[in-house]
């Protein structure tokens, strides 16, 4: 599922336009985003899973083209973890 289809499946569900669920859905993304990158906070939705930023650290790889070894440098990364009830949510229990 892409982002319009997410949309379009807010927007059925809801019963509301196209453009207000676009809008329902980038302001929750957002939140997401803003508390993952600007707070620095883990966002824990009961029932369906946890984003959380992950350090990675600092790593040996090798150049594709050269056979090189490099040094990967330590970044973090967004990472979720779904909940073990995540099924709450399927289509199964509707």
């Amino acid at each position: 599922m892409n982002r319009s289809e997410l949309i379009t499946a807010v927007a059925e569900r809801t019963g509301s336009t196209k453009s207000h669920a676009a809008l329902m859905v980038d302001t929750v993304l957002g939140v997401i985003a803003d508390r993952l990158t600007e707070e620095r906070e883990e966002v824990a939705i009961a029932d369906f899973g946890r984003f959380s930023i992950k350090q990675q650290a600092e790593r040996q790889g090798i150049n594709p083209q050269t056979g090189e070894k490099i040094t990967i440098e330590a970044k973090e990364k967004i990472v979720f973890k779904a909940s073990t009830s995540l099924e709450y949510y399927s289509r199964k229990h509707n």
